[in-house]
């Protein structure tokens, strides 16, 4: 065979990966309707929210019929079956807040969600690859992706706040693209010994990052803190690492144990975990044990995407190795963009979070203004936590400090 051929061969490629030239990891062309057969699902899925509100969810999916999956072909119907049957669940468990929780979810919606979640390799709750990934459709097909022609399939309650919060994220997904598509041309540049594409395509991959904050920015724009905080996040959380579950919950006719799942993350984008693996940021054991566990909340091409990078040549061996200015640049400007997208969203989370925690519990001592109201109602159990159920702000410290140790020391090599 010839050299070249075998090389070809060998490339590093995304190709297998379910990850695309143009969206990366966000699912091309979600299906807005499912086989006729499913209308049931859809008719209550769309309905969420007014559902919610008006404590009828549970009744309504009480009486829903029991439907088999197999009528479900193509990824694209899974994925719009995973993401309606996920939303109800989310409101199916929530629906009167965190002291009315339910212990099973009933069978009729539990043994669809838990077929359609083996036949995806994905967890029966709502993730990233659902709320963000697989939930939206432009309002003029011709138009282009921005927030003003993107709409939700699904949503939560939360009214324009839900929206704002899952597309904001669909652009942060977005602005990864270029960055994505480089990630090859860095792996078999150090693979080949090439300095300058490696250089090239780590500066684009820090244009990317620093896109990807930029987008992250509009969070402040359309999505309302007090609504986040008091709202939305309970629709987001998982029955495990949550006191006001701390049992899990029971699928009815999957198993007769409880089963505990984490709520939705942003560690479950694939995005960061790429970066991190590419750049060689290696993150303390806790945190590493639970990036490691969302990577489970992800697509299996995606999850295989991240481990496959992880066991490339190191990209940090190149650097160190190659007396190229150029490039030992490129890589310390990427660690830099990298780490000043964690510390921007360690501000959203602060705002998100942090301040409307402080403000809940000093609502419960005092009489409530309307605002206030919707803050001192909102969950207790995740005051200091992440839906995904770590401590949020002391994880999210960590995680962005031991991005700074991939940084090179500062002594240029001779």
């Amino acid at each position: 065979m010839a050299a070249a051929e075998s090389d070809s061969k060998h490339l590093f490629s995304l190709d297998s990966y379910h990850v695309s030239e143009e969206l990366g990891f966000i699912l091309s062309d979600p299906l807005e309707e499912l086989p006729a057969y499913y209308q049931p699902w859809m008719d209550i899925a769309r309905r969420v929210p007014e559902l919610v509100q008006s404590h009828e969810l549970r009744l309504h999916v009480n009486k829903m019929p029991l439907l088999s999956s197999q009528f479900l072909q193509k990824h694209r119907e899974l994925r719009l079956a995973h993401l309606a049957l996920s939303v109800m669940t989310m409101g199916y468990v929530w629906q009167e807040g965190e002291n009315n929780t339910v212990e099973m979810l009933p069978h009729n919606l539990a043994v669809p969600y838990w077929e359609v979640s083996q036949r995806l390799g994905l967890p029966p709750i709502l993730i990233h690859a659902d709320g963000v990934l697989a939930n939206w459709k432009k309002r003029d097909p011709a138009g282009p992706l921005d927030m003003e022609n993107l709409e939700l399939l699904v949503s939560l309650p939360g009214g324009d706040s839900v929206r704002g919060f899952f597309m904001v994220t669909l652009l942060v997904e977005l602005a990864a693209v270029p960055a994505l598509r480089n990630i090859p041309i860095v792996i078999n540049g150090v693979r080949s010994g090439d300095t300058e594409a490696v250089a090239r395509a780590l500066e684009d991959i820090s244009q990317s990052i620093q896109d990807m904050t930029d987008a992250l920015k509009l969070m402040h724009v359309y999505v309302e803190p007090s609504v986040f905080y008091g709202i939305m996040r309970i629709y987001l959380s998982g029955w495990k690492d949550n006191p006001s579950m701390s049992k899990g919950l029971v699928y009815e006719g999957v198993q007769a144990e409880p089963m505990e799942y984490s709520g939705g993350s942003a560690a479950q984008s694939s995005l960061l975990h790429c970066f991190d693996e590419l750049l060689g940021v290696k993150h303390e054991a806790k945190s590493a044990a639970f990036l490691t566990r969302m990577r489970n909340y992800m697509p299996p091409a995606h999850k295989q995407l991240i481990q496959d990078i992880s066991l490339q040549p190191s990209l940090k061996s190149f650097v160190q190795q190659q007396s190229s200015e150029h490039l030992n640049q490129a890589y310390q400007h990427c660690v830099t963009k990298l780490l000043a997208f964690r510390s921007y969203h360690i501000n959203v989370v602060s705002r998100f979070i942090t301040v409307p925690a402080a403000r809940a519990r000093q609502l419960r001592t005092q009489s409530q203004d309307t605002e206030g109201e919707m803050i001192g109602k909102a969950p207790t159990a995740l005051e200091e936590r992440g839906t995904g159920g770590s401590g949020i702000m002391t994880f999210l410290k960590t995680v962005r400090d031991h991005t700074k140790d991939a940084l090179m020391p500062e002594t240029s090599h001779s």
